[in-house]
């Protein structure tokens, strides 16, 4: 656990790419702050005018190549740039709904209760039902610290973390090697190797942003895709015996029973979007013998696919630790 002090340094690395009409909703809050941070905007070349904005606006700027971009690469340059004892990893669509948003957010952090801790988020305004859905289920009204003990309750859910907005001890992350290269769940992986380190994370609900997104059936699929095919790579690390089943159920039953009591007319497409999600689930959950061309086609991130020379599958598999339930 990183270590309490009274004068901590705080980083914040906000991840963008066609950022420019986010960036004046995400970033007054952040360097209006009274912790005064740095605030670091990475940009994989847009080209909007997002990095200009940053500057303009008093953020640091650092741009790194599309064909470069990685989920977990990107974040692991973030946090060296910055070198901070905490370094929160943000996304520009989230935006800040409280003035204690960083404070709520890095106080386990800092107390040495947590290593890693993620904001509570709720959906936009104009959010439907399914993008709102996620937010309620994934994003409780009570606050929580979990442990690698909690898999016997939580299974893989006790994991779970997003850097949509995310507070991390840098030791912490040095310890076990920073974030990885991949192409999807960086914060979950990081956060698995964290608590079988014998560290804790938080779930603060009192640090809210507001964040959702309207995907298509089509995008549902390349998301879940993704979401699958990294799963697969990282069973070793993620998964009980149980694997993601359980917690995929009860999201699916808690969908649809709300859907019955409240908008029964959209039983339908909500049956088309749990489909279209699983489908995509387990196409990339078995997709590592596809081929590279049908991989790339089928995913949501094809620049990954371009420019990021990953390792071969059946390697990164076998470097994770075996789970013992």
């Amino acid at each position: 656990m990183i270590a309490a002090s009274p004068f901590p340094s705080l980083g914040i690395a906000v991840i963008t790419h066609r950022a420019a009409a986010n960036l004046p909703h995400c970033l007054p809050p952040l360097l209006d702050a009274h912790a005064r941070p740095r605030v670091l905007v990475v940009n994989s070349s847009s080209g909007d005018g997002t990095v200009e904005l940053a500057k303009k606006m008093g953020a640091e700027v650092l741009v790194v190549p599309r064909n470069e971009f990685n989920h977990g690469t990107t974040r692991e340059l973030a946090r060296h740039v910055l070198g901070t004892d905490i370094v929160v990893m943000m996304t520009p669509d989230a935006r800040p709904q409280n003035a204690d948003l960083l404070a709520n957010l890095v106080r386990p952090v800092l107390q040495g209760v947590a290593s890693v801790a993620y904001a509570r988020q709720v959906p936009h305004e104009e959010a439907g039902f399914f993008e709102a859905f996620p937010r309620s289920f994934n994003y409780p009204q009570n606050s929580e610290i979990r442990s690698i003990e909690d898999m016997n309750r939580l299974g893989p859910g006790a994991f779970f973390c997003s850097n949509v907005c995310a507070a991390w001890s840098n030791s912490a992350l040095d310890e076990i090697g920073g974030f990885s290269p991949t192409l999807s769940l960086e914060d979950v992986i990081a956060t698995a190797r964290l608590l079988y380190a014998g560290h804790r994370i938080a779930y603060c609900a009192d640090a809210v942003v507001a964040h959702s997104h309207r995907y298509s059936l089509a995008q549902e699929f390349r998301r879940h895709f993704d979401t699958g095919y990294v799963r697969a790579q990282q069973r070793r690390l993620l998964f009980t015996d149980s694997g993601d089943e359980r917690r995929g159920a009860a999201y699916g039953t808690a969908m649809m029973g709300r859907l019955l009591r409240e908008r029964p007319w959209l039983v339908p497409y909500g049956v088309a979007h749990l489909v279209t999600k699983y489908a995509g689930y387990r196409a990339g959950f078995h997709g590592h013998r596809l081929p590279h061309r049908m991989k790339r086609s089928l995913s949501g991130q094809d620049y990954y696919w371009q420019g990021w020379a990953s390792p071969p599958d059946s390697a990164v598999m076998q470097q994770q630790p075996r789970v013992i339930t």
